[in-house]
C-alpha cells in the first residue's frame, strides 16, 4: 500500500495530509481531536488498507489536529469546511468521494451542501446535523469535558496522546485546542433539514445502535437527504469504526461501488 505525507496550503491553513492507494480520490476525514493514526490498523483494523485497495485515499488533518497547527481564533465546522474546500482546490480535486467520521462527517455534510460539485458520494459515519441530536448523556459529557475528564476517559485519553505526539504546537497546547472544540461541540452544528435537502450526492448514513447520536436524529437525517441510505450497526457505540471495522468497511465499499449516482 503506497503512502505519502506532505503539507498543503489550504487558504490560511498549512494542512498536513497523507495519501494511500490509487484510483478515484476519496477524502477520509477524522473525528474531533483525532489524528490520521486513528484510522491506522492499530485502531481500525483493515479499514484504511481495504479502502486504499480501491481508491486514492487522502487523509487531511484539520486545523488544530495532528500535524496541522492551530490557528488563532475559534475552531468551527464552517471554518473547517472552508479549509477542506480550499484543500481540495489546492490539490486540483474537481470531485471526490467524502467519507467523514464524527466531526469529519459534519464537515463533509457542509461541503456537500455548499459545494455539491465537489462530492461524488458521501458517507456520514456518526455525524449529527444539530447538537440537539446527541443523547442526553453525550451532551452532559461534552459540556463537562474538561482536560482532566478527557484524559481519564479510556478511549479519548488515547486521542489526546496522539495529539501530544504529533502536534507542532507542543503537548501543552492540547488544553487550548480541546477548549475550542468543546465550545464547538456544545453550540454546533446547526444544519436544518431543509439544508440537508440540498445535498445532491448519494449519501450513506452509518450509526451505531448505541451511538452518542440518537437513532431518531439519524433517521431524520436519512429522510431529509433525498438520495440516502441508512445503516445501523448492531452492538456499536460512537466508536463503531474501531469496534466493527470489517462490517463498517464492507458497507462503505458496497455503497461506493453501487450503481446509484
Amino acid at each position: 500500500m503506497s503512502k505519502m505525507g506532505r503539507y498543503v496550503i489550504a487558504g490560511s491553513v498549512r494542512m498536513y495530509c497523507e495519501e494511500h492507494g490509487e484510483g478515484e480520490p476519496l477524502l477520509l476525514m477524522h473525528a474531533g481531536t483525532a489524528t490520521i493514526e486513528s484510522f491506522s490498523p492499530t485502531w481500525a483494523g483493515d479499514f484504511l488498507p481495504e479502502l486504499a485497495k480501491r481508491y486514492r485515499v487522502i487523509l487531511p488533518e484539520r486545523r488544530g489536529h495532528g500535524r496541522t497547527a492551530d490557528v488563532e481564533g475559534p475552531i468551527s465546522y464552517d471554518l473547517m469546511t472552508q479549509d477542506t474546500i480550499a484543500f481540495m482546490d489546492a490539490l486540483g480535486i474537481a470531485s471526490a468521494h467524502l467519507v467523514g467520521y464524527s466531526d469529519g462527517a459534519i464537515v463533509g455534510m457542509l461541503v456537500a451542501i455548499s459545494r455539491p460539485d465537489l462530492v461524488k458520494k458521501f458517507v456520514n459515519i456518526g455525524g449529527n446535523f444539530d447538537s440537539d441530536g446527541l443523547t442526553e448523556e453525550a451532551r452532559t459529557f461534552l459540556s463537562m469535558a474538561t482536560l482532566e475528564r478527557f484524559e481519564s476517559h479510556p478511549r479519548l485519553s488515547k486521542l489526546g496522546e496522539l495529539y501530544k505526539e504529533t502536534s507542532p504546537d507542543g503537548p501543552e497546547h492540547f488544553a487550548v485546542v480541546l477548549e475550542k472544540i468543546r465550545r464547538m461541540w456544545r453550540e454546533e452544528p446547526r444544519i436544518s433539514p431543509q439544508d440537508l435537502g440540498r445535498i445532491k450526492a448519494p449519501t450513506l448514513v452509518i450509526i451505531g445502535d448505541r451511538d452518542m447520536v440518537t437513532l431518531e436524529h439519524a433517521i431524520e437525517m436519512f429522510r431529509a437527504i433525498r438520495n440516502a441510505q441508512l445503516c445501523i450497526v448492531p452492538g456499536a457505540s460512537h466508536g463503531l469504526v474501531w469496534e466493527k471495522p470489517s462490517l463498517v468497511t464492507q458497507v462503505i465499499l458496497d455503497f461506493l461501488a453501487s450503481e446509484r449516482r
